[in-house]
């Protein structure tokens, strides 16, 4: 029985670059908003995230959205849901104006 699976060299290093994508993305967002007032500042666990791509699970899903009538404005893609992989930073010192 083997205790480590095995993944082909590729599929890990594509995942990693898929996780690494990801987690540069939610940092830009914390540059992004350095100057927002009580903006908190997001970061995944670069570790656990790969994990799950390596299971196949999805790591940032979209919510779809359906018409359950006519009069209802047609829309496109969906909203982003709360990842349960985004954790919050802590800072020793915040800044006066309450972002981390």
């Amino acid at each position: 029985m083997k205790l480590v699976p095995q993944y082909s060299t590729l599929e890990f290093h594509e995942k990693a670059l898929l996780t690494r994508a990801y987690r540069q993305e939610i940092l830009g967002s914390n540059l992004a908003n350095a100057d927002t007032p009580n903006y908190k500042a997001r970061d995944v666990e670069f570790a656990d995230v790969l994990q799950q791509r390596l299971q196949g699970l999805e790591v940032n899903s979209r919510l779809t959205v359906s018409r359950t009538s006519a009069a209802h404005f047609e829309t496109e893609g969906g909203a982003e849901f709360e990842n349960p992989n985004l954790l919050y930073r802590r800072p020793i010192q915040p800044a006066l104006d309450g972002n981390t």
